[in-house]
């Protein structure tokens, strides 16, 4: 029996967390949200998720500065940033800083299921 990934979700829009929290629950993992980074690094201390899907651009903070607090105080955790502003020169910015992939939005089930396999491989 494989371990419930306990996953943490940060994005600015309702709609997307509601759309991913779906398919990662259909896949069998426990959510948690934040819709903004500075949250994310709360709820990442507060809740130790096993891995998270980090949005690059929010409002108040986003996603590459919740990226470096979150790897200075967990730098072992699988972190997938998602972005529909996807620049090659952000992308690069956060594979260097430790993210374990970037997925462009609008995202597939596939996508999400190889993220999922990713984080599992990295926690096991």
């Amino acid at each position: 029996m494989e371990k419930k990934l306990k996953i943490l979700i940060t994005d600015d829009s309702q709609l997307l967390r509601k759309k991913l929290r779906a398919e990662l629950e259909g896949l069998g993992c426990e959510v948690i949200e934040a819709e903004n980074g500075k949250e994310a690094v709360m709820k990442d201390l507060q809740e130790k998720p096993d891995g998270i899907f980090l949005d690059i651009v929010m409002p108040e903070v986003g996603g590459i500065e919740a990226l470096q607090v979150i790897r200075e105080v967990n730098p072992e955790i699988p972190v997938i940033m998602l972005s529909s502003a996807g620049t090659p020169q952000k992308l690069m910015e956060t594979l260097k800083m430790g993210a374990l992939d970037f997925i462009q939005k609008p995202y597939t089930s596939e996508q999400i299921k190889k993220a999922l396999a990713a984080i599992r491989k990295k926690v096991e």
